[in-house]
């Protein structure tokens, strides 16, 4: 092996794990905002409401987060 070859090799597998965390960061952040989900959240969100488990202001606030999560942004800004 040459040296570049065994200054780079220790660091593959280190290389390796940033590249997968990063795809399950990537598909965690497509899921989240995947309208299908933030649909069916909302829609448990509001049986929750009919069912009297949460009060208005609780469906607000989830309602609030759901949306913002469809337009891609922070909903504590």
């Amino acid at each position: 092996m040459g040296l570049i070859s065994e200054l780079l090799l220790p660091a593959a597998p280190l290389r390796g794990t940033a590249w997968v965390l990063r795809q399950v960061q990537a598909e965690a952040e497509r899921q989240y905002r995947d309208p299908a989900t933030v649909q069916r959240e909302l829609a448990e969100a509001e049986r929750q409401l009919l069912a009297g488990e949460i009060d208005e202001d609780e469906f607000d606030r989830r309602e609030d987060e759901l949306l913002a999560r469809l337009e891609n942004r922070n909903p504590w800004t």
